[in-house]
């Protein structure tokens, strides 16, 4: 299989560090007991457990609040929203935006389908939500808002310190915080639930989190044996959680600056692509307006499928939108859902960036994007 020559698809998931590799790997070797058990070597599992769960708190200064492990941010979001509504009496009123990666979407169908009021929020091309429609779902009571912090496709910044004052403790607001944890900052005080997952931040596949607000009521979805203070049942995927928590510490480790970083390499990919290819548009807000590991980009008549394979070809990996609904979507949801013309959204190809990503491999990318898209747009209709 030949390696990339740059992988520019973070938002998807990202190569694990050596300092998670290495604690996983310790684990399996020396420390695989079972958290539950009372014996000193699970103790001594027990109490890593616990310091990873303080060590990925402090990552959202989250002191004070409640970390549930879970398999991944899919499962954290399901339990945020499912299992706050549950504990609800009675048909509620919740709101979520309708740009809202899949596994939140979703959830909030089948909250649909038990006879709750769902209120989809819109968002406009430049990232804004629709504070009328916000304002009327909460005037209708709403009980639950679920916005994400960052979009998956666009970088548009959504979740956060103006959401939470907007809303003002007339409902209980779920922060998803897959594509923003530790890239942009985050304060708990901003949101009452948050969730994560470890392999976009590179730890491992299969371990996630769900942060609450100390006194935020729960139905659990997963039951059993009450791992998790009874929230997420279950032997703890303990190799998982260490390797979720050395990612945490490595990525804290650069610093405070570490999100400028990230801005100043997706703004020399953005001016790298519009010098080789001046027709090409910008999908979202500015660049500079939005998350700084992602950028959205049209290619005018270049289906984004087709620049992705052609790109794959010259070791550039990239995608069309997200990871987990690629293979089933034509035509990006959250593009159309923001007022984009379907055709327009057919050319556009998603780049993210992490912190280990190189000039030479954004350079190498923004090349290969202009030599292949003046091959590729001489046979496309116009």
């Amino acid at each position: 299989m030949a390696m990339a020559r740059a992988y520019l698809d973070n938002s998807a998931t990202t190569r694990p560090c050596e300092a998670a590799v290495a604690a996983m790997t310790e684990c399996l070797r020396e420390n695989w007991y079972n958290p539950s058990s009372v014996y000193k070597p699970a103790v001594e599992a027990f109490r890593r457990v616990r310091e990873a769960r303080e060590n990925v708190l402090r990552g959202v200064h989250g002191d004070g609040y409640e970390l549930i492990f879970t398999s991944g941010g899919t499962e954290a979001n399901n339990l945020a929203i499912l299992g706050a509504v549950e504990r609800m009496r009675g048909k509620q009123v919740v709101a979520v935006s309708g740009v809202e990666h899949p596994s939140v979407l979703a959830a909030f169908e089948a909250l649909k389908r038990r006879g709750h009021d769902v209120r989809v929020i819109g968002v406009c091309m430049d990232g804004e939500l629709d504070w009328d429609a916000l304002e009327a779902a909460l005037s209708d009571g709403a009980s639950l808002v679920s916005v994400m912090q960052v979009n998956n496709e666009t970088g548009w910044l959504l979740g956060g310190e103006k959401l939470y004052r907007f809303v003002n403790g007339r409902a209980l607001v779920h922060v998803d915080g897959v594509q923003g944890y530790l890239r942009v900052p985050f304060d708990m005080k901003w949101a009452d639930m948050y969730t994560l997952s470890g392999h976009k931040i590179h730890g491992p596949k299969g371990v996630g989190a769900l942060i609450a607000r100390k006194g935020v009521r729960l139905d659990p979805r997963q039951i059993g044996g009450g791992q998790e203070g009874g929230m997420r049942s279950g032997t703890e995927n303990t190799p998982g959680i260490l390797g979720l928590s050395a990612a945490v510490s490595e990525l804290r480790r650069l610093g405070p600056d570490m999100p400028d970083g990230l801005m100043r390499k997706k703004l020399r990919l953005v001016e790298g692509i519009c010098r080789e290819v001046p027709e090409v548009t910008v999908n979202g807000a500015a660049p500079e307006a939005s998350a700084p590991h992602i950028v959205n980009i049209g290619f005018p008549r270049v289906r984004g499928e087709v620049m992705l394979h052609a790109l794959e070809g010259e070791g550039v990996y990239v995608s069309t939108g997200s990871a987990c609904s690629s293979k089933k979507l034509k035509v990006s949801a959250v593009l159309t859902a923001a007022g984009l013309p379907a055709g327009e959204a057919e050319w556009a190809v998603r780049f993210s960036l992490s912190p280990h990503t190189t000039e030479e491999e954004i350079d190498y990318a923004a090349r290969k994007a202009g030599e292949l898209y003046r091959q590729l747009v001489r046979f496309q209709r116009r």
